[in-house]
């Protein structure tokens, strides 16, 4: 089950994002507390991360010095929020995630508009500039506390501040993804509660999904995508608000 859970939760991650409202629930059931399921989930991930976003290498190229200045943002989010997971209790954010998922799924809806009324006031910020900087490092600290549908708010913010193909801005979430999880695991692993059985079949099954979504997610239109994008995203958030 959380082998399945974990391809799954891959394929879904690299295509859009919101993986580990399979994961998660999949360690629950399989008789883990949920602070060791949330870190044993996170650790999991990490390979899935990798193979969705070398399925997307090729969205990736020439956008070295982009991955640079977003991955700062996004690994210091990410320490902040294993740092808050580890000393907070988990109800601090339990309202504010669903608000979050809804408002990031309204906002890769109206994308195309807002893309288009922020280019005529501004111009094209091909970087994004601070604001951006800003919710990537934000959406790092939400990640590295929980990260259900991370990947929806990234995608939301890349989209809406710079004007650039949607597949393209996918690879680089997945990207962005995979660096909170990674540093998120790396302190979990030094001084948090990781169940490493399930951590391995939760790697095992999201390299192959991650293959499975970038095989998938890179070959869809980009209205389709961003359909694609928004039903997850609801989905998330219904189940986010029901729990």
């Amino acid at each position: 089950m959380v082998f399945a859970a974990g391809v799954a939760a891959g394929t879904v991650n690299t295509v859009v994002g919101s993986g580990s409202l399979i994961t998660f629930p999949a360690l629950l059931a399989a008789g883990y507390p949920p602070l060791v399921a949330n870190q044993s989930n996170c650790l999991g991930l990490v390979p899935g991360s990798v193979s969705g976003a070398v399925g997307y290498r090729r969205e990736l190229a020439g956008q070295g010095a982009r991955l640079r200045r977003f991955g700062a943002a996004s690994l210091s989010g990410g320490v902040v929020g294993a740092i808050l997971l580890l000393t907070l209790p988990e109800a601090v954010f339990d309202g504010v995630v669903p608000v979050l998922v809804l408002v990031a799924c309204v906002l890769v809806a109206v994308q195309p508009r807002l893309r288009a009324w922020l280019a005529e006031r501004h111009g094209d910020e091909h970087d994004g500039g601070p604001w951006l900087l800003a919710g990537i490092f934000l959406t790092g600290i939400y990640g590295g506390y929980f990260g259900a549908a991370q990947g929806v708010i990234l995608m939301a913010l890349l989209s809406i501040f710079i004007a650039d193909d949607l597949q393209r801005l996918n690879g680089v979430k997945n990207v962005l993804a995979g660096l909170v999880n990674a540093v998120a695991a790396a302190l979990f692993v030094a001084v948090g509660q990781i169940a490493y059985g399930p951590a391995l079949l939760l790697a095992l099954g999201s390299t192959l999904g991650g293959q499975i979504g970038g095989t998938v997610g890179r070959r869809l239109p980009p209205d389709v995508l961003r359909v694609v994008i928004i039903v997850v995203g609801a989905v998330a958030f219904v189940k986010l608000l029901a729990d």
